[in-house]
């Protein structure tokens, strides 16, 4: 027979010794408070009548809720004559078993359906995540952070769900608020050694993003940042140092404008040869290397610094003869003590910062960097400019007649490249040569073999041939950056091409006997492809790129034809005066004046236009333009006809192309055929020649 529920009077209840919780937590009974205050006892207790005490009862199952209640009583949240539903028990021996089983079988709410109700709550009651907290007896923290998670990626949040990770793996994955992101490395860590790693999972996620402490988001500020489109990740406990600036690349972009304008600024005070911006707060050895150090010359020591010197030396000799004296004690503690004095000071004295005349600045190459508050500064370390050869002398000439224009000679100087967009043009640069090298294998076997040999007969190895062979891609210059270039759409369908039959044997001599059972063509495939991604993304001008450059000439590699100079990926980082010049440069001075008074962003999408031949300019004008190339995207030396940066003169390939056995005019598109065509007329042979 079933039990009755009888409402009684708080009044009348009391715990009964038989109740198997004898601990609990303060901040559950603190929610669970709150909960009734709103909803009142949502479950009936159940309890054993008091003998001899007619109408009242001990709980045997249900304290925790009674104690709330008398709890919200006692704080005028209730009222005195509140009433509770309460099972009555029949019999007392079954007290403890009921208790135990009302404890024993509660199963923990999923924190995933958690975060859905809270977020089901807002929706459709319209409630605010501070009303959610009142009535819930939680920290509003605490539901912004479970409407935080509701927010997840959805196999992220299945993850949760299932039981697949835990809450602080969620809570990781939940530190941005891009869900594709959160899928991504989801995706990339799968059941990987890292799948369960926090702070990694932290880390990846965010990769291309800054803290707004960063010297870079300092530089930049956060008004500029968010101005240009940037956002804000803010987690529920960062602040203006911790937030995240999720868009690395406008953050980038922004930073290297500033610095690059502060760098000009710099150069034309100081009178440096030469200052390259570097968007980061030190300089790494490669920015530097084969540079000499300027060597300035210490300051002559003043009057009284001599004489202050002298009197040093003096008191440090009588200390000594003293020490030394037959009836003497030695050095004594105070001698110790003063000698040392004496020599710190003598150093300091000596140690003086060595100054630069104005002809070793003139001729000094200078680095411009952030510092860790923000500020654009000067390296402590200059170096000797390198020295460009003129290649005629009406070059000479054609900057003198320049100097005389005014205002348009200020502008024809040559624009500070930041060290990113050198290495970012490094990197397409050497991207577009890759995809001609792994297009010809006879080309990519030759010039492999050669690589090993030379690196191999070379007792301390060999660092200006720009290649990390053994098949290993060398680490990128530049974080994250993708191209997105021709040569990138190229080379992404040369590698799924790719036959990767033999790649899932587990055995090392399953995966070579299967590989080796390949055909000729696959195999000369993947050896075009192992050789081409080795190459160092090197410069112009560094250890390295002349052998870059010589590859690129014998393969006649028609640069125009797979890369043009766009906004983002050139004019939008270099400053207007700079693209007005090549405006001129290309065109004549009406072209100049005709976009002069554009903004910068508008002169950088014209200037795309018009070097893409999309403006509608004399046929004379636009051949220039669409052959126009920076020096830092060439193969061959600047010569005498195009020392004025016009485009690269075709006649310059047609020797080398011939040397190298192939047609003079390549066209992009004909590119994999005729790597197909070496390879079927001998790619292998030369291969299995070799072996």
């Amino acid at each position: 027979m079933s039990q009755p529920i009888i409402l009684v009077s708080a009044a009348k209840l009391a715990k009964s010794p038989s109740n198997v919780r004898k601990t609990s937590d303060a901040e559950a009974d603190a929610q669970l408070e709150a909960s009734i205050v709103a909803h009142g006892v949502l479950q009936n207790l159940i309890g054993l009548p008091v003998a001899r005490k007619k109408g009242q009862y001990r709980i045997t199952a249900g304290g925790r809720r009674l104690d709330a209640v008398h709890r919200a009583i006692e704080k005028g949240d209730l009222p005195a004559e509140y009433e509770l539903p309460v099972k009555v028990l029949a019999d007392a021996n079954d007290a403890v078993e009921i208790s135990l089983s009302e404890n024993f079988f509660k199963l923990a709410m999923n924190p995933a359906d958690a975060c859905r109700a809270f977020q089901d709550i807002i929706e459709t009651e319209k409630k605010t995540p501070a009303d959610i907290a009142k009535r819930f007896g939680l920290t509003e923290r605490f539901v912004l952070g479970r409407l935080r998670l509701a927010g997840l990626a959805e196999p992220v949040f299945e993850a949760l769900r299932d039981g697949s990770i835990t809450l602080d793996i969620a809570m990781a994955y939940a530190s941005t608020s891009d869900a594709a992101r959160q899928a991504s490395v989801y995706e990339q860590f799968g059941q990987g050694y890292y799948r369960a790693n926090v702070g990694e999972i932290r880390r990846q996620l965010a990769s291309g993003g800054y803290r707004g402490s960063d010297p870079k988001a300092l530089l930049v500020g956060r008004e500029d940042y968010v101005a240009a489109g940037g956002r804000i990740d803010a987690d529920l406990f960062s602040d203006d140092a911790t937030e995240m600036w999720i868009d690395g690349d406008i953050l980038d972009h922004l930073a290297e404008e500033k610095l690059a304008a502060a760098a000009e600024a710099i150069r034309q005070r100081e009178g440096f040869a030469e200052i390259r911006a570097v968007p980061a707060s030190h300089i790494s050895y490669m920015d530097t290397y084969g540079l000499r150090q300027v060597q300035g010359e210490l300051p002559p020591l003043s009057p009284q610094e001599e004489a202050r010197c002298e009197q040093i030396q003096n008191e440090l000799e009588a200390i000594e003869e003293a020490a030394a004296d037959e009836n003497g004690e030695g050095y004594t503690e105070d001698d110790e003590a003063r000698t040392q004095a004496l020599e710190a000071e003598y150093e300091a004295i000596q140690s003086r910062n060595p100054i630069l005349t104005e002809e070793q600045k003139a001729s000094a190459l200078a680095y411009v960097v952030i510092g860790r508050d923000g500020c654009p500064r000067i390296h402590e370390q200059l170096y000797v400019a390198p020295v460009e050869t003129p290649d005629n002398e009406e070059g000479d000439a054609g900057a003198d007649e320049d100097a005389d224009h005014g205002e348009e000679a200020e502008g024809s100087a040559k624009p500070v490249m930041s060290q990113r967009l050198a290495d970012e043009m490094a990197m397409m640069k050497t991207e577009l040569l890759a995809v001609h090298v792994a297009s010809d294998p006879r080309f990519a076997l030759d010039v492999g073999t050669f690589i090993m040999a030379d690196a191999a007969t070379r007792h301390y190895g060999s660092s200006d041939l720009a290649s990390e062979l053994r098949a290993r891609a060398p680490s990128p210059r530049v974080a994250s950056f993708e191209s997105g270039t021709l040569a990138a759409e190229e080379w992404a369908k040369l590698d799924s091409a790719l036959d990767r039959s033999w790649i899932d044997h587990e055995d090392v001599r399953d995966r070579y006997d299967a590989f080796c059972a390949l055909s000729d063509e696959a195999r000369a495939a993947w050896l075009g492809w192992a050789i081409a991604r080795t190459f160092d993304a090197v410069p112009a001008g560094r250890t390295g790129s002349a052998f870059i450059d010589h590859l690129g000439a014998k393969l006649a590699i028609d640069v125009a034809a797979w890369w043009r100079p766009t906004a983002k990926n050139y004019f939008d980082r270099i400053t207007k005066p700079a693209i007005l010049t090549l405006f001129e440069t290309v065109g004549s001075a009406e072209l100049r004046h005709r976009y002069g008074a554009s903004k910068k962003h508008d002169l950088a999408a014209s200037a795309e236009k018009l070097f893409a031949g999309d403006i509608l300019v004399e046929a004379e004008i636009k051949e220039r333009a669409i052959s126009w190339l920076p020096d830092a995207m060439r193969f061959e030396p600047v010569d005498a006809e195009t020392d004025a940066m016009i485009g690269v003169d075709a006649e310059a390939f047609e020797e080398p192309a011939e040397a190298a056995g192939r047609d003079e005019d390549l066209e992009a598109g004909d590119l994999v055929e005729d790597g197909a065509e070496s390879r079927e007329d001998g790619g292998m042979d030369s291969l299995a020649a070799a072996a």
